[in-house]
């Protein structure tokens, strides 16, 4: 495991993986790094989770996100909307599980990918099929996180991004 500050300033967009299973052990440690992200109101959180490691279901992902077909595990973050307190600031609650689950993922050592979904009416509608949502009118599709073990070459690395010119004080 890494302190925080290596899992922060390491954490980079992995987009291939090695030819290795992810164990259920691992992917349960994500899954309770997301459930773990703050939400606009306790208790309301929207996330639910659909993990994917089925090779043709990966496929059919990946005709809409290229990057999800190769790779060993895909989490499918779902928005449930009956249960978000605020109706509209679902992708709020849902991008912080998001992130909380990439960085999971560097502690544990592994690679990871947000692959986009929303705000996408026709990618949404499309992953719900395949996922079995009949209707995104209550559950939305939000992204599609690809998780593995770093290809050759793809590493989460620091890369110095700060910027000071984009700090502001008081006043823009």
């Amino acid at each position: 495991m890494f302190d925080f500050d290596e899992v922060i300033n390491t954490r980079r967009s992995i987009r291939e993986y090695q030819d290795r299973d992810v164990g259920d052990d691992l992917i349960l440690k994500i899954l309770k790094a997301g459930m773990q992200a703050p939400g606009s109101r306790l208790g309301c959180e929207p996330w639910e989770f659909i993990v994917i490691k089925n090779k043709e279901t990966l496929s059919c992902l990946g005709e809409i996100k290229p990057r999800v077909k190769n790779a060993p595990v895909a989490i499918v973050l779902v928005a449930n909307i009956k249960r978000a307190f605020y109706k509209t600031v679902w992708q709020q609650d849902m991008s912080a599980a998001a992130e909380n689950m990439l960085l999971e993922a560097v502690n544990l050592g592994l690679g990871g990918l947000w692959n986009g979904v929303a705000p996408d009416e026709e990618k949404m509608v499309n992953v719900a099929e395949i996922i079995g949502i009949d209707d995104i009118a209550d559950l939305k599709p939000f992204c599609i996180i690809t998780v593995g073990y770093p290809a050759k070459g793809w590493q989460n690395k620091f890369m110095d991004k700060f910027d000071e010119g984009r700090i502001h004080y008081e006043k823009y």
